[in-house]
């Protein structure tokens, strides 16, 4: 099983979470990536805290450690039926975290995230949150 690290489980992360660190070293052995949206949220929030510099040193740190997914043509069609699908059934969930599950999915990758709230509504996505309060 490979793992796709969303966005606020890598925030957690660099913020110290025990429970997130905690995962992160149980599942070492695991081939883990990012998606290029969450590289690009990463970067969007590091740009914009008070301290960007080191922020964005650590960002570019992350990159070197996780591959970074690109949105390629078969990750565009899992999310164009995705998100057919959802509006279907009158479930509208954003389209960057339409594109970070049509990601995992088109990878046969596990998703690790705290927003469980979006995606736990999208149907066959494989979904883990490492996060505890």
């Amino acid at each position: 099983m490979s793992l796709l690290i969303d966005t606020d489980i890598i925030i957690f992360s660099i913020k110290g979470n025990e429970a997130v660190r905690k995962a992160f070293k149980e599942n070492e052995a695991l081939p883990k990536a990012i998606s290029v949206i969450t590289y690009g949220e990463l970067l969007h929030g590091a740009k914009k805290s008070s301290d960007a510099g080191n922020n964005l040193a650590i960002i570019y740190r992350i990159a070197e450690i996780f591959p970074i997914m690109s949105v390629s043509r078969a990750v565009i069609e899992t999310f164009s039926d995705l998100k057919v699908s959802l509006e279907k059934d009158g479930e509208i969930i954003p389209d960057l975290d339409l594109l970070i599950a049509a990601t995992a999915m088109a990878l046969n990758l596990t998703l690790i995230s705290n927003n469980v709230k979006h995606f736990s509504r999208i149907k066959n996505l494989k979904l883990n949150n490492w996060y505890v309060k």
